[in-house]
């Protein structure tokens, strides 16, 4: 059998933001060294940071200005990430995120991101989820799509070797050290044997991002399988904090998160009936006045938090698409009850200061379709362009969708993880983020950790002589391995069964029974075997990974028995409230690994913050 063998001294895999970054800066820093990117889909057009838009996009930045002031402003940055993240991230990570956040910014800065600045020259910057100071520094819905577009232009005068189309299936182990990966082309013309890529390599950055299609309902753009996720637990490398994922309420039609000014302009929540639903799940008693409040407060606190009182809108959402029903936003009329007088008085002057193109008080109160045109315009153009027509009375459905895994791959200051010769940056790392994190921090994290994985990784290889050889009998497992995938039940069969249970169990509702019942749904479904089917071999790999990270957010949730941001931990459905916090004894984070074929969970003290530096 004649293998195609791609040797190279650092091998990327991944091409996001954050799998670019690393690539750019393996290169400039080792520029001898033979850098190779493998992407799944096209280059520049697949993953999250390439296809991303929202109501405003944001990169979390402390540049010299930024409030309060002062050299040492990045401080109050890093203690934010700290304590939203609910204690249970690394400080020493935090502190990496938020020091260099100014050079990550003016890098992308001199390679042309066009950041929407004030009129002195300075980058504008506004308030997001949970910071205490203005960070997040935008160019509008698509800074994401920007921000891959200077990187692409960066790559493109570079000597990086990319190959697209590839999905990385294993990686290669030798004497405890990461030495080479498994690929498979991910077009099904050629035979199975014709399509195998074998790398070779001497180090390894993992840059794949999240898992969003192992839940039915995301924000994901298709491909978000978790495949990083799922070649480091295979290999033994340890994973973080996998229990907390970001959720929150998105259109069902066009994925756009329906935060900041779509709730801020207080829109009806209703189900398919027309019936206004959230009485039958908030505190009794509870006014038409306060609802109000509560709705407007959900634009500035989009994922689903315990530390938030809007998690309510969210938990009846939830339980009202159990239900069986489904749920929408309506901006043709006022919520029964509502005044725009009856907002707080915080929330009115956060409004005004949101406003664009202004119309009489009087009308300010006649619809949120008309607030909508107040503060955010652009967003109703957005939604007709996309094929919902808010002037003409349509309503967008929404859903608790997935937007965003806050663990993953352990890592370390150098973006190092637990395996020898294997780095990872991006959504695909974990331990940089804690239960929350602050809006635009997502975007910051691929830049800072992947110039840091990218450098560490590529002096790693300068410094290793010898370049690793593939064990035969690797490769004799890995073909074994295919031809087990001849029997059981169906790839799609089983990705639809699995995404079923983690959206049941592992979503904004989480009890003891469900995520027991959720674990016992999906031994059954190992137990069944899994088979390729007509959507092909890479179809059947990918939910190969579904399964392990499944797993991985169902028995990380049972093990947390407490709430903690995003992780709502119930005693049962029905109940009103999930249970408290338990800080400060929970102040640890839960890490995972495979252990001769087992799962193993650990408690673990995450490092602490040095609050010296503070």
């Amino acid at each position: 059998m004649t293998l195609k063998l791609i040797h190279c001294d650092v091998l990327i895999i991944g091409a996001g933001g954050a799998g670019i970054r690393a690539a750019i800066e393996a290169k400039e820093t080792f520029r001898k060294g033979k850098i190779v990117v493998v992407t799944k889909g096209s280059f520049g057009k697949s993953g999250v940071t390439a296809t991303a838009c929202s109501d405003r996009m944001a990169f979390h930045a402390t540049l010299p200005y930024t409030e309060p002031g002062g050299a040492d402003n990045w401080r109050y940055h890093a203690e934010d990430i700290y304590r939203i993240g609910g204690y249970v991230s690394d400080g020493d990570l935090a502190r990496i995120l938020a020091k260099e956040s100014e050079t990550a910014l003016e890098y992308l800065d001199r390679l042309g991101v066009p950041f929407v600045r004030k009129e002195d020259g300075r980058i504008d910057q506004f308030i997001t989820d949970g910071s205490e100071y203005p960070r997040a520094c935008y160019t509008g819905p698509k800074t994401a799509n920007h921000i891959e577009e200077a990187l692409l232009n960066k790559v493109a005068s570079m000597e990086i070797r990319v190959i697209e189309h590839c999905m990385i299936a294993d990686l290669i182990k030798y004497r405890g050290r990461v030495i080479g990966a498994f690929g498979i082309d991910e077009r099904e013309e050629a035979r199975v044997k014709d399509r195998l890529q074998v790398f070779s390599s001497k180090v390894i950055i993992l840059a794949t991002g999240g898992a969003g299609e192992v839940f039915e309902t995301h924000v994901f753009p298709e491909g978000m399988t978790g495949d990083g996720y799922g070649l480091a637990y295979r290999a033994g490398a340890e994973l973080v904090n996998m229990e907390f994922i970001q959720i929150g309420p998105a259109s069902v039609k066009t994925k756009l998160n329906c935060s900041g000014s779509l709730m801020r302009a207080v829109p009806r929540l209703l189900n398919e009936t027309g019936e206004a639903f959230l009485n039958k799940y908030l505190p009794r008693g509870i006014s038409s006045e306060e609802i109000g409040n509560l709705i407007f407060e959900k634009g500035a606190s989009w994922p689903v938090s315990l530390d938030k009182r809007t998690h309510l809108i969210d938990v009846a959402m939830f339980k009202e698409m159990a239900q069986g029903h489904r749920v929408f936003l309506d901006y043709g009329v006022n919520p029964e009850g509502f005044r725009f007088e009856g907002l707080d008085p915080k929330w009115q002057q956060r409004y005004a200061r949101e406003i664009k193109v202004p119309i009489p008080f009087e009308q300010r109160g006649r619809s949120p379709l008309d607030r909508l045109r107040e503060i955010n315009p652009e967003t109703i153009e957005w939604l007709m362009e996309h094929g919902i027509n808010l002037q003409a009375g349509e309503q967008i459905e929404i859903a608790p969708c997935i937007q965003h895994f806050q663990g993953g791959v352990k890592i370390r200051e150098k973006g190092n993880t637990s395996l020898k010769g294997l780095y990872a940056a991006g959504e695909c790392a974990g331990g940089q983020h804690g239960a929350n994190r602050p809006g635009g921090n997502a975007l910051l994290d691929g830049q800072v950790f992947g110039k840091i994985a990218g450098r560490e990784a590529a002096i790693e290889a300068m410094n290793l002589d010898q370049k690793p050889r593939i064990p035969s009998r690797r490769l004799d497992q890995f073909l074994s391995k295919l031809n087990r995938m001849k029997t059981g039940e169906t790839a799609s069969r089983v990705r639809k069964s699995l995404q079923s249970i983690t959206s049941l169990y592992a979503s904004v509702v989480r009890t003891p029974e469900g995520i027991r019942k959720g674990l016992k749904s999906l031994e059954a479904l190992r137990k069944e075997g899994l088979s390729i089917d007509e959507k092909g071999l890479v179809y059947a790999l990918e939910t190969e990974n579904f399964l392990d990270v499944g797993e991985m957010v169902l028995r990380g949730c049972l093990a947390r028995k407490e709430s903690r941001g995003p992780h709502l931990f119930f005693n049962g459905f029905d109940d009103l409230h999930p249970l408290p916090s338990q800080d400060p004894v929970w102040r640890k984070y839960i890490v995972i690994r495979n252990r001769s074929g087992k799962m193993v969970l650990r408690k673990k003290t995450p490092v602490k913050l040095n609050y010296h530096d503070i």
